[in-house]
């Protein structure tokens, strides 16, 4: 499974805030947040037994993550949902990655999962559980598990939408601040009230704070490769901006070859 909240398009300075815990079997074994190979340059963890991903930032500024949901038929070979998000981060806008993801998941050869997939321009959920259908984001504090996006009925969901709507959330440090301690809580006693789960051979297993900013050099990673309050978050910044940057440095190569191809003003009345 796993639980994601997302602050998004409210800051002019940070329109994307994320926080996710992901929850799997601790025997699956997985590789930490790195820059991977290929293009687009896309910065996330890889599970090592499909050599996919939970999620991840590609260098267009999109953000892609994804969680398991429950399904009534599954296939009998499924085909890998973390391979799939994977594919995912190869496109270039959120809104062809919606397309994407919907187009997969009406073949029915996947276990049940929901995508988030979103960018500072658009974004949305794709249901693949008991039905396939999307849900566009709107401006807001969002929250999403294996249910439905700001599922009331959502325990995990509600608790971490309060924590949230308790602070001023006006910066990515307030809302990383309020959001690491949301995430890293623990269930009590009784096994209710917590964030975090902790079941037989299952349970978090990382956590992923990202901020996408419109400059990428402000833009902030950070990644718990463990029960986030067991473990602290890294600070992986420096991966995320390398990974923007190639987009930023490919547009100015782009706009230098136009202007370098572009005629002088009197050619162009020249030719009139």
């Amino acid at each position: 499974m796993g639980i994601l909240a997302i602050q998004y398009q409210l800051l002019a300075d940070a329109p994307l805030l994320i926080a996710f815990n992901r929850e799997e079997r601790y025997s699956r074994q997985s590789l930490p947040v790195k820059i991977q190979s290929g293009r687009p340059r896309v910065v996330c963890g890889v599970d090592r037994k499909s050599g996919g991903t939970w999620g991840g930032v590609n260098q267009h500024g999109m953000f892609v993550a994804a969680i398991n949901a429950p399904k009534r038929a599954v296939p009998y070979d499924p085909r890998s949902r973390g391979v799939l998000c994977k594919e995912l981060l190869s496109c270039a806008t959120a809104e062809e990655a919606i397309v994407r993801a919907e187009r997969e998941l009406l073949t029915g050869n996947y276990a049940g999962v929901n995508f988030l997939c979103v960018d500072r321009h658009s974004g949305g959920v794709v249901y693949g559980g008991m039905d396939v259908g999307v849900e566009m984001l709107t401006p807001g504090l969002h929250m999403l598990t294996g249910n439905r996006l700001d599922d009331h009925e959502d325990q995990r969901q509600e608790y971490v939408r309060r924590s949230l709507t308790l602070h001023r959330i006006d910066s990515a440090v307030t809302f990383f601040a309020a959001a690491s301690v949301a995430f890293s809580r623990k269930p009590d006693a009784q096994g209710k009230h917590g964030v975090v789960v902790i079941e037989p051979g299952f349970g978090t297993v990382s956590s992923m704070m990202v901020s996408l900013t419109e400059r990428s050099q402000k833009s902030v990673m950070q990644f718990a490769n463990g029960v986030p309050g067991d473990v602290p978050y890294d600070d992986v910044s420096a991966l995320l901006r390398q990974v923007l940057s190639t987009d930023r440095a490919s547009q100015k190569k782009k706009a230098r070859s136009e202007a370098k191809d572009e005629p002088a003003d009197d050619a162009l009345e020249s030719d009139l």
